[in-house]
């Protein structure tokens, strides 16, 4: 979060001199105030030093008073968050014929197994992050190659090397995988004859129907992966909270809390309603800790809280954000209550939080008495 920057008299007492105004002052108070509203504070009025930096009468003491404490402030936001199983893929068709098996809403599919079948031959899942998009035959190389193959070696097929190379012996083992799926024995595995996802999948809705004529481009099925995730969409400007490997804190409907942690992190176009601009969002997906998935059990599509925590300062100072005193020889500070006197320290400021600031200044320390605002 923003801290202000002090001149060169950051961290000492005023003396008796007047301060001088310094005209980068309201570009400094400014700036505070553009860091107390991005700490989500209340409407706090910053107090303007309008003494002589002398020490003040009784009759001229502040408002109110506060002591300074010393705690932990984290810099958190409060979400709303869907615990599902994420975003769902589209599973589009590439063979024209009939449509003669689909599986159940619901239902897992995991390698090797037919995702659906056109003409009565399996259209098949296989694990790898490079989609299928051309046949896969000898002399041709790349990623979704070595993607194949791997499979084909997991499922149990061997006599080749698992690299990036179709060669005549990932044809031989082909071949062998095809007669055990009932497919012609061609060492060719044609685009449409599998499908690639990243593990295992959960059928999410069936876009089809037994029976149902279906040519290149028409949507089969789509499906998601099978650990439930929370999704969470976040304003623009709240970037900085959904960072990949960030941990968050997610409070399920029964009150019950789980620990997490942000997985993917995408910036998505939002359409508007009516006559409304389309909006920019974050949206961020979270895993939940494997210790804590237990919690979700029976939990579907249901709404959650997730607390993110961009930033955390532990045992500082801190004072309510209107103790903070902006100072005419620039930068800011606080007034010193101690007894019938006061004087002004100044400060460096640190995290905003709740309303209140972390501050760093010389001779402060935990239960000294400090001006406030009137509440």
């Amino acid at each position: 979060m923003g801290s202000a920057t002090l001149d060169d008299k950051a961290g000492q007492d005023l003396g008796s001199d007047r301060p001088r105004r310094r005209r980068g002052r309201g570009r400094k108070i400014a700036g505070l105030l553009v860091a107390v509203a991005l700490a989500g504070a209340a409407a706090v009025t910053v107090r303007m030093l309008d003494r002589t930096g002398e020490p003040a009468s009784a009759a001229a003491l502040p408002p109110a008073t506060v002591q300074i404490a010393k705690e932990t402030l984290e810099d958190t936001l409060e979400a709303d968050g869907e615990l599902g199983y994420g975003p769902a893929t589209t599973a589009v068709n590439r063979k024209p014929g009939t449509i003669t098996w689909l599986p159940d809403s619901g239902d897992t599919i995991t390698r090797g197994r037919s995702l659906y079948r056109v003409d009565n031959d399996p259209v098949v899942l296989m694990y790898g992050s490079t989609p299928a998009y051309r046949d896969l035959k000898d002399g041709v190389e790349g990623r979704d190659v070595e993607n194949l193959e791997r499979n084909l070696s997991k499922l149990g097929y061997d006599g080749f090397t698992v690299d990036d190379e179709y060669t005549y012996a990932t044809a031989v083992a082909v071949m062998e995988w095809q007669e055990d799926r009932g497919l012609e024995e061609t060492g060719v595995v044609e685009l449409g004859r599998v499908v690639f996802a990243d593990g295992k999948v959960r059928v999410d809705t069936l876009d089809a129907q037994v029976g149902q004529p279906t040519s290149p481009g028409q949507k089969v099925l789509s499906y998601t992966g099978t650990t439930k995730v929370v999704t969470v969409r976040l304003d623009a400007e709240d970037q900085r909270l959904a960072k990949e490997k960030s941990k968050v804190s997610v409070t399920l409907p029964d009150d019950r809390t789980a620990r997490g942690k942000v997985t993917e992190v995408a910036t998505i176009i939002v359409p508007g309603e009516g006559n409304e601009e389309p909006e920019t969002k974050i949206e961020a997906l979270v895993a939940l800790d494997a210790k804590d998935r237990k919690k979700a059990n029976g939990l579907d599509n249901a709404a959650v809280d997730v607390t993110f925590t961009a930033d955390k300062r532990e045992d500082v100072l801190t004072v309510p954000i209107a103790s903070l005193v902006a100072l005419r020889e620039g930068g800011f500070g606080v007034e010193v209550v101690e007894g019938t006197t006061t004087r002004y320290v100044a400060v460096k400021t640190g995290l905003f939080s709740g309303g209140r600031v972390e501050i760093e200044g010389e001779g402060l320390a935990e239960g000294m008495t400090v001006g406030t605002a009137a509440s």
